[in-house]
């Protein structure tokens, strides 16, 4: 597989592309992480949804540039919206976004993220190394939905996953290592605290899928996204830090929020590792 860096230009057009047309995002996701992921959306420039009925999915992605599948808190009925909404989403044409999270960790996560992969066939799936070993077939060390593994070792397992169900996976981790199983790009955008506050998966999820509703290029749609993700933490690392006192969890995220509504080219060519 061939392997590069995101290039900062072109970051910039699809965060200009996004601002100008607010794509809409539907969302369904976890209970834990609507209000922070609907947030981040907002800050970045693009308009979510967050609707979870089976009987609405329809009419909600009709109105959708794409569609983010995040399986953190599964009901019977959540299941069968996202197969609904996918279904939906397919004969419409626009991008899907699978999120695995916790795959692995429960007989019902794991069948419900293969079912879906195989059934919705998204454009993108973004996970961290042990969701994504998961789905793979390879024995993923996984703690909730936390992983146990790195983006490394996922590297060869996410090709092989991305060449067999024709996807783009995206792998979280110190370095985002993000495949179409011939191309494969890398960013490094580990930050301090990134860890440390609940929902950054997701929230990486939901920037993909407004990434993917303004790049039909599913690879560079999903780098793009984990870039922005990366310059944003970095923002709110260095903004924190330049107020005189060790940042926090606690005040990490507004200023991450922050980061993404205020996030400039010059921002991108700055703090994008590798650039």
């Amino acid at each position: 597989m061939t392997s590069s860096l995101v290039h900062p230009s072109d970051v910039v057009r699809d965060l200009d592309r996004v601002r100008t047309t607010s794509p809409v995002v539907h969302n369904i996701t976890n209970y834990v992480v609507m209000e922070p992921t609907a947030n981040a959306l907002l800050a970045l420039g693009a308009s979510p949804v967050m609707a979870h009925a089976p009987e609405e999915m329809e009419e909600i992605v009709r109105i959708a540039s794409a569609l983010v599948l995040n399986i953190g808190t599964l009901s019977s009925a959540w299941i069968e919206s996202m197969h609904r909404a996918g279904a939906a989403a397919g004969a419409k044409g626009i991008p899907v976004v699978l999120d695995p999270v916790g795959a692995g960790a429960s007989s019902l996560r794991t069948r419900t993220a293969m079912a879906l992969l195989e059934g919705v066939r998204p454009a993108i799936v973004r996970g961290n190394a042990s969701e994504i070993l998961t789905l793979a077939g390879e024995q993923g060390g996984t703690r909730g939905v936390d992983s146990s593994s790195s983006a490394e070792e996922a590297e060869a397992p996410a090709g092989a996953l991305a060449r067999a169900s024709e996807v783009v996976v995206s792998v979280s981790g110190a370095t985002d290592m993000i495949t179409d199983g011939a191309r494969t790009l890398r960013i490094p955008t580990d930050t301090p605290l990134m860890g440390r506050i609940t929902g950054m998966g997701c929230t990486a999820s939901a920037l993909t899928g407004a990434l993917a509703a303004v790049n039909p290029d599913a690879l560079e749609a999903a780098a793009h996204a984990m870039a922005i993700m990366g310059v944003a933490g970095r923002m709110a690392w260095s903004q924190r830090a330049a107020g005189g006192r060790e940042p926090g969890p606690g005040g990490f995220l507004p200023a991450f929020h922050d980061a993404l509504y205020h996030m400039k080219g010059d921002d991108i060519e700055r703090y994008l590792p590798g650039s």
